[in-house]
């Protein structure tokens, strides 16, 4: 740079712009031109969008349809939006963009594992007396009024409703039972209790764990379908996936 460039430089006098006076403090900063310039081109285009959506509503047509009426309603002037049902369930929510399939896939598998063991341990047998089942017996003509069903299954009359579970008279003579108290009958049916609450809670779990993977696994084969799409059959809910029909390609 020559000598005389850095002398005007330096001569080169500052200028700053004019502060609020003292008597106008109160109202705070100063606007300069940029800030009014910035304020002056919101506005005008507030404006301009205002006078759009004005000249949009004059011209449409009361009677023309679009896909939002299916999902609206005007009530008493006030428009409203349709309630829908929700197609995923908060937790399902926060599984689905925190977690993979594959963790999914294993929670799955061990409440599956897990529902498994809790049923042999119960045997399921108050459940299973409660169904209703028949069993047929055949007689000869005129034992009928004679016919005895415990005499028949070689068991005490207090047993037949039972399905599992029901011994016969010879190996009721021969078993020996403990005694026990009125405080150890309450522990084991409280304990039994829960052990039922535990296993209602896992297969609600496990029903729970199987739909958002089977959504997972729909999501991920809809990105797959590149040319054809296929089509909605049913809208998925919290408690079931989306039922989708895809086209059939045949394979070479």
């Amino acid at each position: 740079m020559s000598s005389w460039k850095k002398a005007a430089k330096a001569n080169q006098k500052t200028h700053r712009e004019r502060h609020q006076p003292e008597s106008r403090k109160h109202l705070g900063l100063l606007e300069k031109k940029k800030d009014y310039k910035k304020r002056a081109d919101d506005y005008h285009e507030k404006g301009e969008t205002l006078k759009l959506i004005r000249k949009r509503a004059l011209d449409k047509n009361p009677d023309e349809f679009y896909f939002h009426m299916i999902n609206s309603r005007v009530k008493e002037g006030v428009h409203h939006e349709l309630e829908k049902d929700d197609e995923h369930s908060v937790e399902q929510i926060k599984l689905m963009q925190t977690q993979d399939i594959k963790y999914i896939n294993m929670k799955r598998t061990m409440e599956s594992r897990r529902i498994q063991r809790l049923q042999s341990q119960l045997h399921m047998s108050e459940i299973a007396d409660s169904t209703s089942n028949t069993h047929m017996f055949f007689v000869d003509e005129g034992e009928e009024k004679d016919f005895d069903i415990a005499k028949r299954l070689d068991t005490h009359p207090a047993l037949i409703n039972r399905k599992s579970n029901r011994p016969r008279l010879s190996d009721l003579n021969k078993l020996s039972l403990p005694e026990i108290d009125e405080k150890t009958l309450k522990s084991a049916k409280k304990s039994k209790e829960e052990t039922y609450k535990e296993l209602s809670k896992r297969i609600d779990r496990e029903k729970h764990l199987t739909v958002t993977q089977q959504k997972m696994e729909l999501k991920r084969h809809l990105h797959d379908a590149k040319y054809m799409k296929p089509k909605k059959v049913q809208r998925g809910t919290a408690v079931s996936a989306p039922v989708y029909k895809f086209q059939y390609n045949r394979k070479k």
